[in-house]
């Protein structure tokens, strides 16, 4: 085991996957009907007596189960939620039972596209159900009933993470105490569909793709890589590319009159798109996508008023003044509709220059707010 230095402070320490299975099949959005079933999941701290101390983490796009922690000691990173997780953390792990379960769809252990259809012993690739927001929270339900847990103290996640803490406050009011609401949106603009659309586009115009059965082949590596570089650029601000990188040169002074990549900048998303590779199915990718991209809660239910007026949470907003992709005006949309049905909405806009990766990020500005709210409800 590797040597940890004295003052660290290990947070939730190690911590396993686990697994829940049912056999039972799913009633899809689309009509479908989908099964068995199988979400990966973690928890983290300890369900009280009573059962109601239970907060569900969501993750984003790109995340997973692992929000927290590490497998080995020799993991070169913690949980993707890691510094907000833990005893003393904003998410106290001495006072809640917290979970995270990779979604529907994923490619981190819960059945996805890649994941071996039972009726023909090979990986289900396009044959997949196209899915939604609602369905993944459907199958986080039944993780719920499967740990005997009524009503949660809170759900909360960020961008994606926060569409699915929307729904679980629409389609599940009574089991829902607290929502924790952060860089999320009520639907998905015109414009994030149109990056999510030239994404996918790499990934099905890559000769690997194979109609989606590439698995036992040489996966679609280039298309993925750029899907993740054009996604990883809505995830930062202006500003923060201006600083990380300006206009510099990569190993050299100038210009080399080539049309090869010069520029730092395209070296740092060549390497995201590279690195991509090694931890996410394309396939998982085109399905999730095209889930946010569904995402539209005024639209399903005539106005956001009417989506919420049978929500009974308390409701805590966090957006960042550098997120160009889901802006501060989208959380003002949501707390404004909260409050004209009368639902207790509080929402704070937080400085930052990292654009919509702040929420990763800069985590100590949030932790005082999620912490006040958790202990208020």
């Amino acid at each position: 085991m590797t040597a940890l230095a004295n003052d660290y402070d290990p947070g939730v320490g190690l911590v396993d996957r686990k697994y829940a299975t049912w056999i039972e099949p799913l009633q899809l959005e689309s009509g479908a009907s989908f099964g068995p079933i199988t979400l990966a999941y973690e928890t983290y701290g300890s369900l009280n007596a009573r059962r109601d101390n239970a907060i569900l983490l969501q993750h984003a796009l790109s995340g997973d189960a692992h929000a927290a922690g590490r497998h080995s000691w020799n993991d070169r990173k913690p949980g993707w939620w890691d510094a907000m997780v833990g005893p003393g953390r904003a998410f106290d792990t001495d006072k809640y039972f917290v979970i995270c379960s990779n979604v529907l769809g994923g490619c981190q252990g819960s059945t996805g596209p890649g994941s071996t259809n039972p009726a023909t012993g090979q990986p289900y690739g396009a044959s997949f159900p196209v899915i939604t927001i609602a369905d993944m929270v459907r199958a986080q339900a039944r993780l719920l009933d499967c740990l005997h847990i009524e009503q949660l103290h809170a759900v909360a996640g960020g961008s994606m993470g926060g569409f699915q803490a929307l729904e679980w406050m629409v389609a599940y009011p009574e089991r829902v105490r607290g929502a924790i609401l952060i860089a999320t949106s009520a639907r998905h603009s015109t414009q994030s569909v149109a990056w999510n659309a030239i994404g996918r586009r790499a990934i099905m115009s890559d000769p690997n793709w194979r109609g989606g059965n590439y698995y036992g082949h040489e996966p679609p590596n280039d298309g993925l890589a750029v899907a993740r570089m054009i996604g990883h650029v809505t995830y930062l601000s202006d500003i923060s590319f201006e600083q990380k990188f300006g206009r510099n040169y990569q190993g050299t002074p100038g210009p080399r009159y080539e049309l090869e990549p010069e520029f730092a900048v395209e070296s740092y998303l060549e390497y995201q798109g590279r690195s991509f590779n090694d931890r996410f199915d394309a396939n998982s990718y085109l399905y999730i996508t095209k889930a946010m991209d569904y995402w539209d809660l005024p639209g399903q239910h005539g106005s956001l008023e009417a989506a919420f007026a049978k929500s009974q949470a308390e409701v805590l907003l966090l957006s960042f003044d550098s997120d160009w992709l889901y802006p501060t005006s989208e959380s003002q949309m949501i707390a404004a509709a909260l409050r004209q049905v009368g639902r207790a909405a509080t929402h704070i806009e937080l400085q930052s220059i990292a654009g919509h990766d702040a929420f990763l990020i800069d985590y100590a500005e949030q932790v005082p707010f999620v912490q006040d709210f958790l202990d208020s409800l």
